[in-house]
């Protein structure tokens, strides 16, 4: 009788639907890793394109990926709470299928676990590529230094324990479009969070992000409900009472309405579209001037008459900021990430 083969150590995890146009550099950043000793996990998420004929054509050349289908659409959160639920080992390593992660990426985060074991979670930073592979915006280590709600690496670069994962209860749905961040929120109350800040994964930035493609009411609201949880976060207020009973009329504010305007901006310039968010100024009228709300007012008409040149002035203020923080940081000493 044939020995059964050893259980791998990490578990890469990546829910995809209809991801076909970039999915094949997505699977090969992976698949071609320093490190080896894994299992590939994705779950095709009802896909209607050439996404199931990739996958299947991928999984006959590697024994390391194991295909998961969902004949009905979970979305982005069922999605992602099932892939996880679908692997095998007590480490798994998010991927999202736009994206490329660097060959190291793997083995340098399993080290940073694996050497830590008050650890629950380490992310990486990145730079952002548009849809032809181009970067449009390099790794901006200034990002460490300054703290907040908003974590300095992506969704797809984290690396977590599966026991904290499942300890806070994995993604809600109720906190769509930033289940991420809420996420890892909740993790960082369970033990700490460590950033590597090599450069070890790209972020698509494209026109077909689901999160650009949303309706704007849709996004309007998870971002509006978002700012209201965050801030009552940072008061030491627990905001699982407010995703229960959700938002009303009397929630919402100018001041959410400039954030949301400034990221939904912001995910359109770095797509290489321009920002569209002009013809919403005016409702922003009595918001006090501070350096949020000329920012969205540069973004909102610079933006908008030359994106180029504006993507330009971000990419200089960008790497000015990088090297400038480069000084407190050794590329292979991993970060203390704290929530606040």
């Amino acid at each position: 009788m044939a020995a059964s083969r050893t259980p791998p150590r990490l578990s890469v995890v990546m829910p995809v639907h209809n991801g076909g146009d970039y999915l094949q550099e997505s699977i090969n950043s992976i698949v071609r890793q320093t490190f080896h000793d894994f299992e590939f996990v994705i779950l095709d998420d009802a896909s209607t394109d050439q996404t199931p004929t990739i996958l299947r054509d991928w999984a006959g050349r590697d024994h390391r990926i194991r295909i998961v289908t969902s004949r009905r659409q979970l979305g982005v959160v069922g999605s992602a709470n099932r892939v996880v639920a679908e692997a095998r080992t007590a480490i798994c390593a998010r991927m999202d299928a736009d994206d490329v992660s660097h060959p190291d990426r793997l083995r340098l985060q399993w080290e940073v676990l694996d050497a830590h074991p008050d650890v629950c979670l380490v992310g990486t930073l990145a730079e952002a590529i548009d849809a032809a592979g181009w970067v449009v915006r390099t790794r901006d280590r200034s990002t460490l230094l300054r703290g907040g709600t908003i974590p300095p690496f992506p969704h797809g670069s984290a690396m977590f324990r599966r026991r904290t994962f499942e300890e806070v209860g994995g993604y809600r749905e109720a906190c769509a479009f930033w289940e991420d961040r809420d996420l890892f929120i909740r993790m960082s109350q369970r033990g700490r969070i460590l950033v590597l800040p090599s450069t070890l994964y790209r972020l698509r930035c494209h026109s077909q992000s689901s999160r650009l493609n949303a309706s704007q009411q849709r996004t309007k609201a998870a971002f509006l409900l978002m700012q209201r949880c965050l801030a009552l976060y940072r008061a030491g207020q627990d905001y699982t009472p407010l995703l229960e009973r959700g938002l009303g009329q009397a929630d919402a504010d100018r001041k959410a309405e400039l954030y949301w305007l400034s990221a939904v901006g912001s995910l359109r310039l770095w797509a290489g579209r321009r920002p569209g968010i002009l013809k919403h100024v005016p409702a922003l009228f009595g918001v006090p001037l501070s350096r949020s709300s000329l920012r969205v007012l540069g973004l909102a008409v610079l933006g908008e008459f030359s994106p180029a040149f504006y993507r330009r002035l971000w990419r200089l203020v960008h790497r000015f900021r990088d090297w400038k923080a480069s000084r407190k940081f050794d590329d292979g000493r991993p970060v203390e990430w704290r929530f606040r």
